[in-house]
This record gives structure tokens, C-alpha cells and sequence, in this order.
């Protein structure tokens, strides 16, 4: 199954579930709760007050070497979409990819995620727990706040 395909079946829209393929083209899906929603348009809003020039896509789908990937968050440059345009999924990743980290997920899988994201271009990854605590990281180097917005929270609400 390729991501087209996930998203004109309808039988798997308005599913309470992130959606997202492995490498093998299989669906895996993982429940969304509320505050998970409440983190994504949270950080949404706080990136676009920050940057008002590039855009966020909140269920942003990246393809990636092990399937098609969809960051919580994600922000692009004008000029990233100005060169990638808005194409289902993206072939190359926005600059900062976030992941709101559900009790499901494990630290392993979020390290692989981030490294998709990395490898698919993506110059910052942003982790949020459920305690609304921020994380920053570029390549492997954790960061104390965003290279690309300094201003960001550590702490989302």
C-alpha cells in the first residue's frame, strides 16, 4: 500500500488513530488522546507567531527509508515549500519535525523516528512528553532550545 492509496481509502478517514506505513507498506496506527491534539495546536500556534513566513502542517506525512512518516508538527521555510510545494507526502522533510511523544512510544522508536526525519532533511526534531517538556535535538546533538527558534518554550501548555 503507498500513502495515496492510505488516503483516498475511505475506510481509514476520520479514524481516531495516527496513521503512518512501514517499510513493508503496512499501516500502523497508534491512538490519539486530546491533550496530544492540545500539544499539536499549541505548538503550532507558537511556531507561527515566531515565524510567520514559512508555514505549519499539523499530521505533516514524510516519506522516509522506512515508510511514510507523519510528524505532529512540522514547519517550512517559504522557500522550502516554495521548492517542494505542498505534495502528500513530502519527499524531503520541512525543516523542524516535532513528535508528541504518547505513553505507546518507546525512546527507541523516537531516536528512529528522529533519525528519519534527519535523513530525509529535516534540520531540527523537537520532542514533546506529556508533560508539555520540550526537547530539541539536530542531528544527535541535543540542544538546551531551537537553533531556529530560540524563542520557542521549553514547556508547551
Amino acid at each position: 500500500m503507498n500513502w495515496q492509496e492510505v488516503c483516498d481509502d475511505k475506510s481509514l478517514q476520520d479514524l481516531p488513530y495516527k496513521v503512518e506505513l512501514n517499510r513493508f507498506g503496512q499501516i500502523v496506527m497508534s491512538p490519539a488522546s486530546n491533550q496530544h491534539g492540545h500539544f499539536r495546536l499549541e505548538i503550532g500556534a507558537e511556531i507561527r507567531s515566531l515565524m510567520p513566513s514559512g508555514k505549519v502542517i499539523v499530521e505533516c506525512s514524510v516519506n522516509t527509508g522506512e515508510g511514510t512518516k507523519v510528524a505532529d508538527v512540522a514547519w517550512g521555510s517559504a522557500d522550502f515549500f516554495k521548492k517542494y510545494g505542498m505534495q502528500t507526502p513530502l519527499d524531503v522533510a520541512p525543516e523542524v519535525c516535532v513528535e508528541i511523544i504518547s505513553p505507546s512510544n518507546t525512546p527507541e522508536e523516537m531516536d528512529l523516528k528522529a533519525g528519519l526525519y534527519f535523513e530525509a532533511g529535516a534540520l531540527e526534531v523537537w520532542f514533546c512528553d506529556a508533560s508539555g517538556t520540550m526537547k530539541f535535538r539536530r542531528g544527535l546533538k541535543w540542544l538546551s532550545k531551537s537553533g531556529l527558534f530560540p524563542d520557542f518554550p521549553s514547556e508547551v501548555g
